[in-house]
């Protein structure tokens, strides 16, 4: 008998599972080793697997922010932000690290300075009393476009976001 049978059998309800076509992002947490965790984002499905490790789920379409960061006994190895889509079935999607299958990169950025900016871009969008998973996804990637230029991206304001909002409604 399986393990889940056996649970089932005892009275305890089997797992449920992500949905279908959930984007899946593995998290880490070793404190000052090894630090991967969500800054924004609508979690769909989470699952704790140990003290340091745990899976959590993000729908098709939805915009969620995943962090990454380690260091070694010399300091800081990787700083890194992505702003990715959750894609859907059948849509073309790029390979991230810990991210399964993978998903739009909107945004991605390495070494700590361009982190640094985005994760304060991301403030000020939450400043404005928007949530950044609802932002528009073309502001994330003149974000991205902005900053690899050495430029400062403009500011997300409620106006902007409600042209969005509207812009969506009609194309639905």
């Amino acid at each position: 008998m399986t393990g889940q049978a056996t649970d089932h059998m005892r009275g305890r309800p089997l797992p449920s599972g992500p949905a279908p076509f959930t984007a899946l992002v593995d998290l880490i947490w070793r404190q000052k080793q090894i630090e991967h965790w969500i800054r924004f984002g609508r979690k769909s499905y989470e699952q704790l697997l140990d003290r340091h490790r745990s899976v959590v789920g993000f729908a098709p379409n939805s915009i969620f922010g995943f962090v990454r960061w380690a260091a070694n006994e010399h300091g800081t190895i990787i700083s890194r932000i992505d702003i990715v889509r959750a894609v859907c079935r059948g849509e073309p999607f790029q390979t991230l690290p810990f991210v399964r299958p993978g998903g739009e990169i909107l945004v991605k950025a390495e070494t700590w300075p361009m982190v640094e900016r985005v994760l304060q871009h991301i403030d000020s969008i939450e400043t404005a009393g928007i949530d950044p998973a609802d932002a528009d996804p073309d502001h994330w990637r003149h974000v991205h476009n902005r900053l690899r230029a050495g430029e400062t991206p403009s500011t997300y304001t409620p106006s902007r976001h409600e042209a969005w909002l509207m812009r969506r409604r009609t194309q639905q």
